[in-house]
């Protein structure tokens, strides 16, 4: 006889419900346990304008509706092919926590409700998800199964990685279509399967080409070397960054890689030079608070609490200025965009409720997104609107996210291959020897 499936209990954390308040809808047919200290938590974070007030407001108004006039006594159905979900109120200390720790923190109060959960269902597996490693540690150390919210993690990030994909020994003669515009140099004769947007060296006996695949015409065509705003790629997945950023049918951009290979300087080049077809261009990154803090634990007005914060968007905007003379035609017209708010550097969240019809936006620091976040931000894009997402998913400053979970990773992972969307893993570091010394070896 077969044996019948039981279903696990998970105790969810108020983390996950601050990273995703739909992940109730996330869990099949297994129950879900919310703890009392949850809600408590929940509290502190219903009024603010961040997207985790956002996602407080909306697990809190979802569990209304769940619940109705109904008590969550024996849990309350959460749809078809769905388990239950209950309320657990506050348990004792048991006695191997009490060895352990000397502080009821809300922390401890969840393990506390888990291990009553452990103890009243021995024949059913009871998982605590959170995305906080420190409590996943404290739970198994009590022989609790713990584990992150896996829902939106990217499974492989090699691909992410990559470099630019080099090919050699390739016939000088189907290089050669490359420079004849009246030649077409298809995939197959390269008896490759590309997908869209992926751009190639080619290397030849006596000659080489950087391309670009077009799905749309299942060709390659040639990427040549251009300046923007006075900017020079100075490598190839430079120029592939760049072409990207400049072609009009690619309105997507991901650009990921360590610090000082040139993402976000590229981004806000390109932008300039394009700006007469867009009505704004926007900069903007998260502010990912020191010790998880709000920034308004900084001393200070708003421009000096941010200002730290926004200065390495203006130091890049800083190395484009002095490209040119002072007195230059391009320095004063960058001066009279900042003034006139046609290029605006801002912290992301100033920008929430702004219209982004016909506008250049460049999210910088994208790795301390959530992926929830990053789909917050495309959907509201209007007619017109062109994303450039940069960021270092070695680099991550935000206590829950890591690098298969972060919201770069998962939009590169989730849109790769779309015919709008290109990604380019930059690699080599071009700000200075000793920079890129730093960045591999410390």
């Amino acid at each position: 006889m077969a044996k019948s499936k039981v279903n696990k209990i998970f105790v969810i954390d108020t983390n996950v419900i601050l990273h995703d308040f739909q992940c109730l809808y996330k869990f099949q047919d297994n129950d879900i346990v919310i703890p009392i200290v949850v809600l408590e938590e929940l509290d502190k974070f219903k009024k603010g304008n961040e997207l985790i007030n956002y996602h407080a407001r909306e697990f809190v108004r979802e569990l209304d509706k769940i619940a109705g006039d109904k008590l969550f006594n024996g849990g309350l159905p959460l749809g078809k092919n769905l388990g239950k979900l209950r309320i657990e109120t506050g348990k004792p200390m048991p006695p191997e926590m009490k060895e352990s720790f000397a502080e009821f923190t809300p922390d401890n109060r969840i393990l506390a409700i888990t291990i009553h959960l452990v103890k009243q269902n021995p024949d059913r597996p009871v998982i605590l998800v959170t995305k906080d490693i420190n409590l996943r540690m404290k739970a198994k150390s009590l022989g609790i199964v713990a584990q992150d919210y896996l829902n939106d993690k990217v499974e492989d990030i090699d691909s992410l990685k990559k470099e630019i994909e080099l090919i050699e020994k390739v016939d000088d003669a189907l290089i050669q279509k490359l420079y004849n515009s009246d030649e077409k140099l298809l995939a197959k004769h390269l008896k490759l399967k590309p997908y869209a947007n992926q751009y190639f060296i080619l290397k030849g006996n006596k000659s080489s080409a950087l391309a670009h695949y077009d799905k749309a015409t299942d060709t390659l065509d040639r990427v040549e070397k251009v300046r923007a705003y006075g900017i020079d790629p100075r490598n190839a997945e430079q120029t592939f960054a760049l072409d990207a950023l400049l072609r009009p049918e690619i309105q997507l951009v991901a650009l990921t890689g360590k610090a000082g290979t040139g993402k976000t300087l590229l981004a806000l080049a390109a932008a300039l030079q394009q700006e007469e077809q867009f009505d704004q261009i926007l900069l903007a990154r998260p502010i990912v608070a020191l010790s998880n803090k709000d920034i308004g634990f900084l001393p200070g007005d708003v421009d000096e609490k941010i200002g730290p914060y926004m200065q390495p968007l203006f130091d890049n905007l800083g190395v484009i200025k002095n490209r040119f003379k002072p007195t230059s035609k391009d320095y004063m017209h960058i001066e009279e965009m900042q003034r006139t708010d046609k290029l605006v550097i801002t912290p992301l969240a100033y920008i929430r409720g702004r219209s982004l019809s016909n506008v250049f936006f460049i999210v910088d620091e994208a790795q301390n997104l959530t992926p929830h976040e990053i789909k917050t931000i495309i959907t509201r894009a209007g007619e017109g609107t062109k994303f450039v997402f940069t960021g270092d998913i070695h680099q991550i400053d935000h206590p829950y996210l890591d690098m298969k979970s972060n919201g770069l990773t998962y939009l590169s992972d989730r849109m790769h291959g779309q015919e709008i969307f290109a990604h380019i893993n930059l690699v080599k570091g071009e700000r200075s020897y000793l920079a890129e010394l730093a960045s591999d070896l410390l």
